[in-house]
C-alpha cells in the first residue's frame, strides 16, 4: 500500500508538471478560429464564435497611424486586440501600439491577464515594473530593444526625451485587460471611500477629492 501510495503522488506531481508546462494566458483553443460575434449578447469567456467569416477578420490597419499624444498624460495607447481584430479570439494573442510626446508618461498600470513586451520603434524610454517585493526594475530602452513586463506587475513607461517616441507592445492574451492604478483608485464608479484613500496614502481629504475631480471622466 505504501508503494502504491508514493507511486500515486509521483503521478499526481507528473501530471501537475505536465500541466503547468501547458499553461498560458488564455485557454486553449479547440479548433481552427473562433471569430467572436462582438454583437452577440451570450456571454462566456471570452467571445462567441460566429457562424460565418472572412478575411476582414483577420485584419486592421488601427496601428498604421501615430495616436493622438494631446492629452494630460502625454501618451496614447492604440489596442489591436480581439476587440478590434475579431479573428484573436481564442488564439491567446494581441498588441497595441502606444506613441509618446516628449515628456509623456503611460501612467503606472497593470495587465491582469497578460505578461506584455514592448518593441521600441522609435525614440527613448524610461521604463519599468515593481515586483511583489516592492523592488523596482527599471531600464532606458533606445529603439531596437525590447523589454518585458511580467503578468499582473505595476508597470509604467516614460519619454524623457524632446522628440516623440513609439513602441509595439506584445501580448500573450486576446484581451489582457488595463488597470489604471490612478484611474482605478480615485476615478471608480461608484467612488472608493474618501477615508479608505486617505488612510492609504496618508493625505487630507481635499487632497482625496482634487485628485477625483482631476482624474473623473470627462462628460
Amino acid at each position: 500500500m505504501a508503494a502504491a501510495g508514493r507511486l500515486f503522488g509521483v503521478m499526481i506531481v507528473a501530471v501537475f508538471a505536465l500541466i503547468s508546462g501547458h499553461v498560458s494566458a488564455d485557454p486553449e483553443m479547440l479548433q481552427d478560429v473562433c471569430v467572436a460575434d462582438l454583437t452577440s449578447a451570450v456571454k462566456v469567456n471570452g467571445f462567441v464564435c460566429k457562424s460565418s467569416f472572412n478575411a476582414a477578420d483577420f485584419f486592421s490597419s488601427v496601428l498604421a497611424k501615430p495616436g493622438d499624444t494631446n492629452n494630460s498624460q502625454g501618451s496614447k495607447v492604440t489596442a489591436a486586440n480581439v476587440e478590434k481584430v475579431p479573428g484573436l479570439n481564442t488564439l491567446g494573442v494581441s498588441i497595441s501600439r502606444i506613441d509618446y510626446a516628449p515628456g509623456g508618461l503611460n501612467p503606472p498600470h497593470t495587465h491582469p491577464r497578460a505578461t506584455e513586451m514592448v518593441f521600441v520603434l522609435d525614440g527613448e524610454l524610461d521604463v519599468g515594473f515593481i515586483t511583489t517585493a516592492n523592488v523596482l526594475v527599471s531600464k532606458t530602452i533606445k529603439k531596437g530593444d525590447v523589454f518585458v513586463f511580467p503578468r499582473g506587475l505595476v508597470h509604467f513607461q516614460k519619454n524623457n526625451g524632446k522628440v516623440s517616441a513609439a513602441v509595439i507592445s506584445a501580448f500573450n492574451s486576446q484581451l489582457p485587460g488595463t488597470q489604471s492604478i490612478a484611474t482605478t483608485l480615485f476615478a471608480a464608479t461608484p467612488t472608493v471611500p474618501d477615508n479608505v484613500l486617505t488612510k492609504a496614502f496618508q493625505i487630507g481629504t481635499k487632497q482625496v477629492e482634487k485628485i477625483k475631480s482631476r482624474l473623473a471622466p470627462k462628460s
